[in-house]
This record gives structure tokens, C-alpha cells and sequence, in this order.
């Protein structure tokens, strides 16, 4: 028990800077590449391209400023990071041959680098939530809102983003169909700000450790298997029957239906005389004199 303290306490003072910070911007802009028309708006407008990768790299920062009352171009103060942010966009958009792209497309390598990310999502979560419990203390909905944008700030404003780049997709709205890392991002929130609220009696490194180890876990494994489909996935389906299936909506008869598509048809190919407006043929003299004898 004391060794697993010891490497969680050792854990929670890892520098982000510059391994993870890397593999976050490697891999949020491997993700902006990967988008629909991105590499052709790339070779059109390099400027659309690097503040596009810039709003995924930073995203969270930037959301997390509004939501303090802060400017959002303060992220641009540190220009270490924003110089390291885009050499690695310039790499992977226009490395000779296209090298830089080809390594992180192996698996190996993908993975690795999306561990790491997943270890940046635990320390934002934890920045976003201190930093709102230095301006209102105890106010325990903006501590999760704020942990909330910090380490998913990048998926909230996804709409935006794509606005950048000239696409417009409001029926992508995360808060519409929230994605894995969201929700994830979303329980992390709460989970550390139970705990900065003593509510959660649990100490604040042996939860990081757990909470990404978690993370790492479940993002492995979804890569191995190229399962897209969030985990929580069968939970919130019972919870949403329980809490929100009341009202559902009218069952609509396919049997009737389809009879009724197959029966219109038949009435057209048969129409009637009224329906055509078409009149009879007059009879011809011959047949009038035979008629004629008949009555006779």
C-alpha cells in the first residue's frame, strides 16, 4: 500500500511540459487533419488551417477564460507553447513527404501518444477546478462547469472550429451527442471537485492517479478494438428509460402501412374511365344496323 502511495504521490508531480504537452498537440492536430476537407483547406489557406489546430490545441483554455470573465487571447501570452504548438502543426501538415503524418499512423506510436494526452485531460481537469475555487470559493456547479471546459474545451467549441474551415454543422453539437472524451472530461469534473470540496473522502493524488489510469485504460482499448462507442453507453441507456422514457412516442402500425403501399399502385395501373377523361368510341353504321334487327 505504501509503494502504491509513494508512485501516486510521484505521479501527481509529473511536469506536463514537454513530453505530455507534446503529445497533446500532436495528437489534437493529427485529429483536426483528419477531418473532412482539412488537408485541402490546408493548401488553400495555411492561416484558416493553423488557427483551426490552434482552437483544438487550446480550446480549453480559451473556453475556460470565458466562462472567468477573462480574455480569451491571454492564452496567447505563453508563446512557448503556442511556437511549440504550431511547429508540430506545421510538421504534420507539411513535413517533406509527408513523414511526420506517416510515423504517428502507426499504431504503436498512435497509441502512446494518445496515453499521454489522456494523462494531460486529469491535470486540466484539476487546473480547471482550483482555478475556480480561488474565485468562488465553494461554488461547487463552476468548479465542474470550469474543470469541465478546461480539459474539454477543444470538443465544445468543435462548432466553431469547424466554422474556421468553412463547414457548418449544428447537428454536431457535443451538447447534443456528447463524444467519449466529454463525458468522460465531465465525471472527471465532478469526481475532483467532490474531493476539493472534502465531499469525496479520497486523497486528491491516489484519485488522479486512479482517474487516469482509468482514462488510459478505456482509451487503449478502444483504439485496439477501433470501438468508438462510448462505455457508459448500456448506463445511460437504463438511466435515460428511467428518468426520461416516460413520454414515448405513438407506435405507428407498419403493417398497415405497408398495405396501403401496395394497394396504391394497383389503383393507378387501372384507371377508370371518369379518372382519364377519356370518352367511348361512337359505334360505327354497321353496327348500329345490326342492332337495329335485333330489337326488331
Amino acid at each position: 500500500m505504501e509503494l502504491v502511495t509513494e508512485a501516486a504521490v510521484h505521479f501527481s508531480r509529473l511536469s506536463m511540459f514537454p513530453y505530455f504537452d507534446g503529445a497533446h498537440y500532436v495528437v489534437s492536430v493529427l485529429s483536426a487533419r483528419e477531418q473532412a476537407g482539412a488537408v485541402d483547406v490546408a493548401s488553400r489557406s495555411p492561416f484558416a488551417s493553423w488557427f483551426s489546430a490552434m482552437l483544438c490545441c487550446f480550446g480549453g483554455g480559451i473556453l475556460s477564460s470565458m466562462l472567468l470573465a477573462e480574455p480569451p487571447i491571454a492564452v496567447l501570452s505563453n508563446s512557448t507553447n503556442i511556437i511549440y504548438a504550431s511547429v508540430i502543426w506545421y510538421m504534420v501538415y507539411y513535413s517533406p513527404l509527408d513523414l511526420f503524418y506517416r510515423c504517428f499512423c502507426f499504431l504503436p506510436l498512435r497509441i502512446i501518444a494518445a496515453a499521454m494526452k489522456e494523462v494531460t485531460r486529469t491535470w486540466k481537469i484539476l487546473a480547471g477546478v482550483t482555478q475556480a475555487d480561488s474565485r468562488f470559493k465553494d461554488a461547487l456547479l463552476v468548479m465542474v462547469a470550469n474543470g469541465w471546459a478546461k480539459a474539454a474545451g477543444g470538443g465544445l467549441i468543435s462548432n466553431f472550429e469547424q466554422l474556421v474551415r468553412g463547414v457548418w454543422k449544428p447537428e454536431s453539437n457535443e451538447l447534443l451527442k456528447m463524444s467519449y472524451p466529454v463525458k468522460i472530461s465531465l465525471v472527471g469534473s465532478i469526481l475532483f471537485t467532490l474531493q476539493r470540496s472534502e465531499l469525496l473522502p479520497i486523497e486528491r493524488h491516489h484519485l488522479m492517479f486512479i482517474y487516469t489510469m482509468f482514462l488510459i485504460t478505456i482509451k487503449v482499448r478502444m483504439m485496439l478494438t477501433r470501438c468508438s462507442a462510448s462505455p457508459f453507453q448500456p448506463a445511460e441507456q437504463v438511466l435515460g428509460r428511467l428518468l426520461f422514457g416516460l413520454q414515448q412516442a405513438p407506435k405507428v402500425d407498419t403493417e398497415k402501412v405497408k398495405a396501403n403501399l401496395k394497394d396504391e399502385p394497383k389503383e393507378k395501373e387501372n384507371p377508370t374511365k371518369e379518372e382519364t377523361g377519356a370518352s367511348s368510341p361512337e359505334p360505327s353504321e354497321s353496327t348500329r344496323k345490326r342492332n337495329t334487327k335485333k330489337s326488331e
